[in-house]
């Protein structure tokens, strides 16, 4: 998984996440989700998809930017 992560490029992830982590703009999706998960009221299964399918994009940028700053810190 980490080999796939790393083969990403930087500006598709960044892409990804400011077009489909973002959709729609006003608000964005992303946010209303995650304010509805920390208000307890994420109940719908489709609010959950919508959670999962918004955030993909930021959990893999988030993710391999943790491990760029992991291989520049801690080589093998």
């Amino acid at each position: 998984m980490r080999d796939f992560i790393m083969r990403l490029d930087w500006p598709l992830l960044i892409i990804l996440c400011l077009t489909l982590g973002l959709a729609p703009f006003t608000p964005p999706h992303i946010v209303e989700k995650l304010q509805m998960l920390s208000q307890e009221t994420l109940k719908r299964p489709l609010d959950w998809f919508d959670l999962f399918f918004h955030g993909i994009p930021w959990l893999l940028l988030a993710t391999k930017a943790i491990y760029a700053i992991r291989t520049l810190y801690l080589p093998k």
